[in-house]
């Protein structure tokens, strides 16, 4: 039996109605949103001595429900279709003396002004603004003309619908310039997804005389799950609120009923400030044969680590996902401007919403665990926050590792999700003759970090390999006491020239950073200082190089730079640095057995390709280092073919700069091989 119109006009057609309820027949129609979910909204609005107007009843049980549960009787229900209107009279009759049924038009009414405390509409606007043509807009104007007429100051107009974004911003900005609060409710589901998957939404436009001049609109929106609403700033961010709810809807309905093949990431922000509280990803697992215990779980990134490869990686996500055994794993970043009390609270906070995300076929009232690495939330303590008019906002943050270890960072907030430079903290050690303080066992123990930087420690990975490229220099058994000429472009925490500095007791190092922000932060934050050995220059890494004397100067030239340009596919180096000019220049103040040493981080592979076609046309020898889990890629560059090294050779050339590096007393990270960083050298 067809019973949708032939066309979107037809909704406002007196005839298709008459056929649409003849054809239906008694059978209730509700368009969407069950008395059961409308029931706490219309409760707070709609009090028991109301006289209530329902424009476009149709044959909707809601008026009953409303009259039959005590919530109000004085009711007067109205729609254009006479067919429907001798239906629902014959079915109330007597039973509800208080209640009426009028044959009439809701653009022309017949009722005086201000006869109403209350306007329900429940999907009627949503039936009638099917464009945003002319004549359409204009049948809404008179309707939302007579609703206005005939409801009292004070009175309220109660609109359930779908919120297409055509419809909210059009009721929004009438009664809005009208003087009106406009306030926006989502509506509870019922947990029944077969009708609709999109959420309703209640809109309540409270009346108000209108104020001459220009009074501040008044726009709020209220969630489901909370009672006190939040103010927005405009129409447009409501509409865009309202969005984002129903894209949610529409994720989680389909996370529901089928598993996800691409990664899902969503951000859970906290209500007071609009700001993410809490980043999620969803992770299907195909190869875990799901039980009814291992279907889903929720992993708490510890804070501060949610930049690790396991955690901030699509692949490491999949692992982890995997290793845990789950079928489907929610992991759970925390942001670095929220405060959380503790796994519980937090458990508290997320277990409703994520249950939204849960796989298809969850058993009702299965308990999900909450999982963490090392059982706690971590500990991140900001240091310092701040704004570079180059670099944008920045924090340095101390965070802490697995087990007893505590990082300093530094972030940059435009790309929040990248550590542009880390140093491990030292536990304090205590004088000679100093006695340990006995714990008080009453007092819990401070969970403070320490705050001395360990600069024998490299935390990148990338600067491990940078430096074990310096073996590809002479003879490496000298090199730690030689007369090294080194050129670093890109300071940050200068942890790297640190570490060349201090193992490299004759190199004189040449520091250049565009950003004097970037020197501050480090010599404040990361224990960087300048000596005989050690200078800085603030300057663009560009025009330095272009204004340096074209002679040989430099043993070893490298470029750790990032790139501000976030739309380019190359984050590190900016492109300029790569352009065939200016690596010529870069050639040319590179002493002929010296080494190039670049940070390539290229997301883009045909971009990538260009840049390496465009070093190979300058340096005749390349060697390339991928970073296992990273995106970078070391780039050893030197000008004369000649001094090309098979793999063993520059395997037992690192082992011997290590060798020569490790002296008594000094401290040497143990994890950190030379060899084992060119191990997967590959000459391009």
């Amino acid at each position: 039996m067809e019973l949708l119109p032939r066309s979107p006009g037809e909704f406002g057609s007196a005839r298709y109605w008459d056929r649409f309820f003849r054809q239906r027949g008694r059978r209730p129609f509700e368009w969407y949103g069950a008395f059961p979910e409308l029931c706490p909204v219309l409760r707070k609005y709609v009090r028991p001595r109301d006289k209530v107007l329902v424009v476009g009843c149709g044959n909707s049980e809601l008026s009953e429900q409303m009259y039959d549960t005590g919530m109000c009787e004085d009711i007067v229900n109205i729609d254009i279709s006479d067919a429907v209107i001798r239906q629902m009279k014959e079915r109330s009759g007597s039973k509800r003396p208080k209640m009426s049924y009028l044959l009439m038009d809701m653009l022309q009414m017949d009722f005086p002004d201000a006869h109403f405390q209350v306007v329900l509409d429940k999907g009627t606007l949503d039936a009638i603004l099917t464009d945003e043509e002319e004549a359409t807009l204009t049948k809404v104007d008179k309707m939302f003309a007579e609703v206005s007429r005939v409801l009292q100051i004070g009175g309220r107009y109660l609109c359930v619908s779908l919120a297409q974004a055509h419809v909210l911003k059009k009721a929004v900005e009438y009664f809005s310039q009208e003087g009106w609060v406009v306030r926006v409710h989502q509506v509870a589901s019922s947990g029944d997804k077969q009708q609709f998957v999109l959420p309703v939404f209640v809109y309540v436009m409270t009346k108000f005389r209108k104020i001459p001049g220009s009074a501040p609109q008044i726009l709020e929106i209220c969630s489901e799950e909370q009672d006190k609403p939040m103010r927005v700033e405009s129409a447009e961010r409501l509409v865009e609120t309202v969005k984002d709810r129903q894209h949610y809807a529409l994720l989680c309905s389909q996370l529901s009923k089928t598993p996800c093949g691409e990664q899902v990431s969503l951000d859970l922000c906290d209500r007071a400030s609009g700001r993410p509280r809490y980043t999620l990803h969803v992770v299907d697992s195909p190869s875990v044969r799901p039980s009814r215990d291992n279907r889903f779980a929720i992993f708490i990134i510890p804070q501060g680590r949610e930049t690790e490869w396991l955690f901030g990686t699509e692949e490491g996500r999949r692992q982890l996902a995997a290793s845990a055994g789950f079928g489907r794993l929610v992991t759970v970043a925390l942001h670095r401007e929220q405060h959380y009390e503790g796994m519980a609270s937090i458990q508290t906070e997320l277990s409703g919403k994520v249950m939204e995300l849960a796989p298809p076929g969850l058993p009702a009232r299965q308990q999900v665990p909450f999982l963490s690495a090392g059982g706690d939330i971590g500990l991140r303590t900001v240091q310092h926050r701040d704004t570079s008019p180059m670099s944008g906002e920045y924090v340095v943050e101390d965070v802490k590792g697995d087990g007893t270890c505590y990082f300093r960072r530094l972030i940059f907030l435009c790309n929040r999700n990248v550590v542009q430079s880390e140093a491990r903290l030292l536990a304090p050690t205590p004088l000679p003759g100093q006695k340990k303080r006995r714990k008080d066992k009453k007092k819990p123990s401070s969970s403070k970090p320490p705050a001395t930087i360990d600069k024998s420690y490299l935390c990148c990975e990338h600067h491990k390999a940078m430096v074990a490229g310096l073996c590809l220099l002479g003879d490496p058994n000298p090199l730690p006491g030689a007369l090294l000429a080194v050129l670093v472009v890109g300071l940050g925490g200068g942890s790297l020239p640190l570490f060349i500095h201090d193992y490299f007791s004759q190199a004189r190092v040449a520091v250049v950073e565009i950003d004097p922000s970037m020197l501050e932060v480090a010599t404040r934050w990361f224990g960087f200082s300048q000596g005989d050995r050690m200078r800085v220059h603030v300057s663009d890494g560009l025009d330095y190089v272009a204004k340096l004397a074209a002679e040989a100067q430099y043993d070893a030239i490298m470029f750790d730079v990032d790139s501000k340009d976030l739309t380019v596919g190359m984050s590190c180096p900016p492109p300029a640095f790569v352009e065939k000019p200016f690596l010529q220049k870069v050639k040319a103040i590179l002493k002929p057995e010296g080494v190039f040493v670049l940070n390539l981080v290229c997301r883009d592979a045909q971009l990538k390709e260009s840049v390496l076609a465009t070093l190979r046309e300058v340096f005749p020898l390349l060697y390339a280092r991928r970073i296992e889990g990273e995106v970078n890629e070391i780039l050893f560059c030197q000008p004369s073919p000649e001094r090309q090294r098979d793999p063993a050779e520059l395997e037992a050339r690192a082992q011997a700069l290590e060798g020569a590096l490790r002296q008594p007393g000094r401290p040497w990270d143990s994890s950190y091989v030379l060899a084992d960083m060119l191990q997967a050298v590959k000459i391009l």
